[in-house]
């Protein structure tokens, strides 16, 4: 069935199509679309049209185009929050229906960095207690996390006992996060998280990085979250002033 109903321009009508189609089903997450020349043909466009529309939808993460392989519908994110909500990971999991887990990998005292001193605004002399783990939805891992707290507000021997290091801080340290400074970015294949995240090469990554300060401004926790893209969708609420 050709698209050419209207007097837009047809990349336009194609990039509506195929979301309606992959909306109403007849594309469904992670199949392979047919090839630039079948599906051009049953669209009644020429194949620069068919892709200048499927670039466009693979920026937007609709698609996955695998090179030699073919292009694929996107899965469509299991967790969704405004970055302007300060939301542990936890939360997230839950609201999405799902079991949080953690694999806890490593948590050391170490000498900080010259960001830490500058972060923190702590002396050279403190250590910064480095926490990695990786947070699982269901089992499924999805987060990769590396988290730093000055020493003398969580000691390196902290009992873990809750899968939220908010509520560990608050239980431990009697310090309770109430704002924090976000960075969010998009980065491709990481050689080592990635595998650690069971993503495929061409699964991208979104890196959250964070400084979290609690009720007297005291800056308390920095974090760096690798989350699986494929997974996660941020928004934000942007108003005119």
């Amino acid at each position: 069935m050709s698209i050419k109903s209207d007097n837009r321009h047809l990349y336009l009508q194609v990039i509506d199509r195929l979301k309606q189609d992959i909306e109403k089903g007849v594309y469904k997450e992670k199949e392979k679309l047919p090839s630039e020349f079948d599906l051009a043909k049953h669209l009644g466009v020429s194949r620069a049209t068919l892709r200048e529309a499927l670039r466009i939808l693979e920026e937007e993460n609709v698609i996955i185009r695998r090179h030699g392989v073919g292009t694929f519908v996107s899965s469509k994110p299991l967790f969704t929050s405004g970055i302007e909500q300060l939301n542990s990971v936890t939360n997230m999991i839950n609201l999405a229906g799902m079991t949080p887990g953690t694999i806890f990998l490593r948590s050391s005292a170490e000498g900080p960095t010259e960001e830490d001193i500058r972060r923190f605004t702590c002396s050279s002399d403190e250590n910064i207690v480095v926490i990695e783990r990786v947070r699982t939805a269901n089992g499924e891992p999805v987060v990769y996390c590396i988290d730093k707290v000055p020493e003398h507000i969580l000691p390196e021997t902290f009992s873990y006992n809750d899968e939220s290091l908010f509520n560990i801080l608050e239980e431990v340290s009697n310090r309770k996060i109430t704002y924090a400074v976000a960075q969010i970015e998009p980065i491709g294949y990481h050689e080592k998280i990635s595998p650690i995240l069971e993503c495929e090469p061409e699964t991208a990554l979104l890196v959250l990085k964070q400084m979290h300060f609690d009720e007297s401004d005291e800056p308390i926790l920095y974090s760096v979250n690798y989350f699986k893209a494929d997974k996660f969708s941020f928004r934000v609420l942007r108003k005119r002033i």
